[in-house]
């Protein structure tokens, strides 16, 4: 009989392998999770959302700022389940589309906990969330100033009084992360500068119906380190005494057990509550903060089936799903770690290939696998986040189903896209 192997943090919390090698998520085996679900398959520990929202929101109450509230970033993973489960939980949402407003609305969440995103927001998408009650809208540009302006002297949001406005600045802080992930320098695709803020606070003081309630930063994502946290807060300092900062998201998380570990919750708000604190009237102000990856990456899991095995210079062990699933890895270079659910024990150097026409499908470049075959289930770690969210039909293979796993027990929240599906759109 096997013994029961530990695993590392990249996996759900409450994961293990079984008395015979399987891995478990939820409870529930993954070997049997393939066969009635099919593969390629999101698999989700719904404990293991609950108790990272619940540990922000903690965290922040031990600091002692009451006034403290965890906007889930729900690009990270737009499904119905999973923001539901937020709203649940007492999270604000932060959405950057028309659609993903009609999503997190859809999934239950108050409207005034709301935060609007986007540089690009369309005169459609600001009438929506004016017409819905949005809480907070983040102007991006002075053009967004003057049509929000423009639509509220047409005619208002919904109910009585003005709408709340904060002003995305970019601070000119940089993380240590891709540059495709990097958002808070100077010459960024977002928000104002630190020479332009001035001007944007004025002209959305003297737009009609705008309330200028504070200041938006955002400096990048999958950032592992605290300082820049810390620095973006003291510039935000200096641009006035405003009731709202919205310190923006970006603590990474740990995609290898090669990979050092990510701040802890507790640490990464600590150290943001303690530097507004530590700022003028810091403590009397409301702080958001805007976490994605951080609350659901690992929470998930995907399952592939292996189709084929050859050696050509390398051993390519090539799964049934690929950048249709996962566009992570091709598209900024992102790491992960794969395994055969059954056998964790791997000596074999392989290429995890996806199966589309692309040399570039690659899910993970290296790795080491228990001497993979056809039929065998892989695992792929930290998927819980932008992975469901990036999804695609290339090659017209239809999207996965999400999966929610829970004391043993296994649920559809998305189907699996059919061949139907693909075709639904058409007009003849």
């Amino acid at each position: 009989m096997a013994t029961e192997t530990s695993l590392s943090d990249v996996f759900p919390l409450g994961s293990r392998l079984d008395e015979r090698g399987r891995l478990e998520i939820g409870g529930c085996d993954t070997i049997e999770l393939a066969k009635e679900f099919g593969t390629p398959a999101y698999v989700v520990a719904e404990d293991d959302l609950r108790a990272r929202a619940r540990a922000f929101t903690a965290a922040g109450r031990n600091e002692g700022h009451e006034d403290f509230h965890v906007v889930f970033a729900s690009k990270a993973f737009p499904c119905t389940a999973v923001l539901a489960l937020f709203a649940q939980e007492g999270l604000w949402c932060d959405v950057a589309s028309g659609g993903e407003l009609h999503l997190a609305l859809n999934a239950g969440f108050a409207p005034e906990r709301l935060v609007l995103h986007g540089n690009a927001k369309s005169e459609a998408e600001l009438r929506m969330a004016l017409e819905r009650g949005v809480g907070l809208i983040v102007v991006d540009n002075f053009d967004e100033i003057e049509r929000l302006g423009r639509l509220m002297a047409a005619g208002g949001r919904a109910g009585a009084g003005e709408q709340e406005v904060l002003v995305r600045v970019t601070p000119d802080v940089r993380g240590e992360t891709h540059e495709k992930i990097s958002t808070g320098q100077a010459d960024s695709k977002f928000g104002f500068s630190v020479a332009q803020a001035g001007e944007a606070f004025a002209r959305v003081q003297s737009a009609d119906g705008l309330s200028l309630q504070g200041v938006h930063a955002h400096i990048g994502s999958q950032l592992l380190g605290l300082d820049p946290f810390r620095v973006e807060i003291a510039e935000l300092a200096k641009l006035g005494g405003f009731p709202v900062w919205d310190l923006g998201g970006g603590l990474g998380v740990r995609y290898t057990a090669d990979q050092p570990p990510a701040p802890a919750i507790e640490d990464y708000v600590g150290a943001l509550v303690q530097a507004a604190h530590a700022h003028a009237g810091g403590a009397q102000r409301r702080l958001l903060i805007e976490p994605g990856r951080a609350l659901s990456a690992n929470a998930g899991v995907t399952l592939y089936t292996v189709q084929s095995v050859k050696q050509n210079v390398s051993r390519w062990v090539a799964v049934d799903g690929g950048m249709s699933d996962n566009l992570r890895p091709m598209l900024y270079g992102a790491v992960y770690e794969a395994h055969v659910a059954d056998r964790f024990d791997g000596t074999t150097h392989c290429r995890l290939a996806g199966k589309h026409c692309e040399s570039g499908d690659v899910i993970v470049g290296e790795t080491l696998l228990d001497d993979p075959r056809p039929g065998d289930v892989i695992v792929t770690p930290a998927t819980g986040a932008y992975g469901f969210a990036m999804a695609n039909n290339y090659n017209g293979v239809p999207r996965p189903p999400v999966i929610f796993c829970r004391d043993g027990d296994a649920r559809v929240v998305v189907r699996r896209e059919s061949f139907d599906d693909l075709t639904a759109r058409d007009v003849s």
